[in-house]
């Protein structure tokens, strides 16, 4: 089937403009498909710029849900006791010819629904660590697999192996190959002295069953179980607590005229969107989106099939991370998922996109005002 089958024609950027606008033309996501050398992928393995500020004081715990006020406890201990456990592995290698295998737990994993705030607590224990920036790792479970795919094994335990934490957020079970190559690296790093601390990712019929995403994680990566304590994180999804529901899609003119008149916005067509993005590695969508204020979207319809929606799940993350509003005409986010993908292996990941594109579509309220 030819691309003009799969998408819609570009919006007319000039409808609604004033003939002697000084609007800047609108870049195009469909246009760019960057190489990402490793070496970039190493040095941004740094909480996500969402997440800069993240600080344990700033996590606001939901006050119905004692298991976020504990977990920040938890965290703050575990984090205070990185640097004392990497210096007494330091002493035992000095005094005897072997290291001794750490004592007590080396890792924290976090259990939870999503939007109870896992990855601010992740990023909230990488700020509180006391290292330098270079001897702490943060990324995806995506983000892990693609480094060493870019470096190779040998090479990925070496660069992490001197790290003091190596910080893990939404681990996946989705794929058992990919989840054994980082059981066996987690392995490896941990008899280095790395601290490690993963959130979770649950398989179908276990969302928000409490212990069962632990005891997945923990039979997945055999041998380290006795390195991680299971922390439960309770709580409804923060985004949408006490806060209005998103707005309506605009239509097209009004995605148009925002994108023009937004300085960094971006302009496509969502079908035109997720052909491309079959043609973009999802290790290289956080550089897609490098320079891009905003991401203006127009003709959004329902995903046709799963490949195509986990693609967009992960651009949906990399835009959360970065905090780029998002302007859409079409239908809305909890339309783009079918009911069959929601009941289905992969629905967490489906609710947690609709969840994260609910709340830059909230961010992009002023956008549109501003451009009318």
């Amino acid at each position: 089937m030819s691309p003009s089958q799969h998408s819609s024609p570009q919006p007319d950027p000039t409808a609604g403009l004033p003939a002697d606008g000084d609007d800047a033309v609108p870049a195009a996501l469909t246009t760019r498909a960057p190489q990402v050398p490793a070496d970039r992928l190493v040095a941004e393995m740094v909480p996500p710029p969402r997440f800069q500020g993240a600080r344990f004081d700033t996590y606001i715990p939901d006050a119905k849900q004692p298991s976020q006020a504990e977990a920040v406890q938890v965290l703050s201990d575990f984090a205070d006791s990185i640097d004392a456990g990497r210096a007494g592995a330091a002493k035992r290698r000095w005094f005897a010819r072997k290291p001794a295998a750490p004592q007590g737990p080396r890792g924290v994993y976090l259990d939870g629904g999503y939007g109870v705030g896992k990855t601010h607590l992740l990023a909230s224990l990488w700020h509180a660590t006391p290292a330098p920036a270079e001897r702490k790792a943060f990324g995806t479970f995506v983000e892990l697999t693609n480094l060493v795919g870019a470096l190779g094994f040998q090479q990925t335990v070496k660069t992490l192996g001197d790290h003091k934490l190596l910080c893990i957020d939404e681990f996946e079970l989705d794929d058992p190959g990919d989840t054994v190559l980082v059981s066996t690296l987690l392995g490896k790093l941990v008899d280095a002295g790395v601290a490690l601390a993963a959130s979770s990712n649950t398989l179908p019929g276990k969302l928000g069953e409490g212990r069962f995403a632990a005891a997945d994680f923990l039979r997945e990566i055999q041998g380290l179980s006795a390195h991680f304590r299971p922390l439960r994180i309770d709580g409804e999804d923060y985004r949408h607590r006490g806060l209005p529901e998103a707005p309506a899609p605009y239509d097209d003119e009004t995605v148009t005229r925002t994108a023009y008149r937004t300085p960094g916005a971006s302009l496509d067509d969502f079908p035109s969107l997720l052909e491309h993005l079959s043609k973009v590695h999802p290790s290289r969508y956080g550089a897609m989106c490098d320079g891009i204020e905003a991401v203006c979207l127009t003709d959004v319809q329902a995903v046709p099939d799963q490949s195509t929606a986990l693609r967009l799940v992960v651009l949906a993350d990399r835009l959360y991370d970065r905090e780029v509003p998002v302007v859409t005409s079409g239908k809305a986010f909890d339309e783009l998922f079918s009911d069959e993908m929601l009941r289905g292996g992969y629905r967490k990941k489906y609710f947690r996109a609709i969840s994260r594109l609910t709340a830059l579509a909230r961010d992009a309220g002023t956008l549109v005002t501003d451009a009318r």
